[in-house]
């Protein structure tokens, strides 16, 4: 499986969990308290991280390639950085920055309602 990957900073790691859960009709499937969540679709890997003076801003794009193995970074000639990795790298990758996500059951909640 091949997905493309967007990171961005947003100003309120809650709002915007509620918010991007309902336009991608899913939770996160990893949350960091006041840090970081990320969803995963069948075509998207889409990220956020709470850096309110940088909110509405692109941190990265990419790609997460199960036939990847690791992690790279390089940034194209704009110089914006382009990540590949697999999705384990990835998962070990947050952990090692961010701490152990866990799911948010407040965004569960949300996109019921």
């Amino acid at each position: 499986m091949k997905r493309f990957h967007i990171a961005l900073a947003v100003a309120d790691l809650d709002a915007s969990i509620a918010d991007y859960s309902a336009r991608l009709g899913q939770p996160p499937q990893a949350v960091v308290a006041d840090a970081y969540a990320m969803w995963r679709t069948d075509q998207l890997n889409f990220s956020i991280n709470q850096q309110p003076e940088r909110a509405g801003q692109l941190r990265h794009v990419g790609f997460e390639d199960d036939d990847t193995h690791g992690f790279s970074c390089d940034a194209d000639v704009n110089g914006i950085p382009w990540e590949r990795f697999s999705a384990v790298a990835q998962d070990l990758r947050i952990i090692s920055t961010y701490g152990v996500p866990a799911r948010e059951p407040v965004a569960d909640e949300l996109i019921r309602n």
